[in-house]
């Protein structure tokens, strides 16, 4: 467990330390810690942000988990969630041909999910409820890809594919003009599961059809239908990246 003397003391020394979650994790957008931004589960690392100086009244923490870059603030009475990591976060690089033979992994994880009681969280990342880009994290990290965390991001990330060669396991992505801002996975026979919210959607993971034909939730989100992508590789954080 780590205090928040001791990361004082790191960030006093330079130590550009890693924390390894020993817990499931909130890391919310503002120090506030009003609105939830991701969650970390059991197991991932994060590091301090830096250039940051806490007082020992200090409510927030702002960190960056390591495996998608993704910012946040947690709360300081979660540091017992947390210890000093053995070693640094190392990225898993794979194959396109390694991720297309975990791709069934990731199908059944979402259709598991979906079995679940459960409903439409903002910033859910961690099970049993997660909102659009946070089930397809972590529907693919389960199967040792990483994602980065949100949908905008995800469709940059991803290699863009017609929709007329769609194939399970592609990326769907919707949204305005200007912005992805909901993303599902292809099941394939023109079907995609996707956690939908409440005003515009399931309120929680299901299953719709990518057509004018289906019902009013499929017909709402395929009139945002922005294109789709394929994934062809594993996030690899800033930090491991060479020129």
């Amino acid at each position: 467990m780590v205090s928040l003397v001791q990361i004082q003391t790191a960030l006093a020394a330079g130590e550009l330390l890693e924390y390894h979650c020993l817990g499931n994790l909130n890391l919310y957008d503002a120090p506030a810690l009003q609105s939830l931004a991701t969650q970390a589960v059991a197991g991932r690392q994060l590091r301090l942000a830096t250039g940051i100086e806490l007082n020992s009244k200090a409510q927030a923490i702002p960190v960056q988990l390591c495996e998608d870059d993704y910012p946040g603030w947690i709360a300081t009475e979660d540091l017992d969630l947390l210890e000093v990591a053995e070693a640094t976060y190392q990225p898993l690089v794979l194959t396109e041909a390694e991720i297309r033979a975990r791709l069934p992994q990731v199908i059944a994880y979402t259709h598991q999910a979906m079995m679940q009681p459960n409903h439409y969280l903002w910033g859910g990342t961690v099970g049993p409820n997660y909102d659009c880009s946070g089930l397809m994290q972590t529907a693919f990290a389960v199967a040792g890809i990483w994602l980065p965390r949100d949908a905008y991001q995800q469709e940059a990330f991803v290699r863009p594919v017609q929709l007329d060669q769609l194939e399970p396991g592609d990326l769907v992505f919707f949204g305005r003009p200007d912005r992805a801002t909901h993303v599902g996975l292809y099941l394939g026979e023109g079907y995609y599961i996707h956690s939908s919210g409440k005003d515009q959607g399931r309120n929680g993971i299901g299953i719709d059809v990518l057509s004018e034909q289906g019902d009013a939730v499929s017909q709402a989100y395929y009139r945002q239908l922005r294109g789709a992508g394929r994934v062809v590789a594993s996030y690899i954080p800033q930090a491991d990246r060479t020129v």
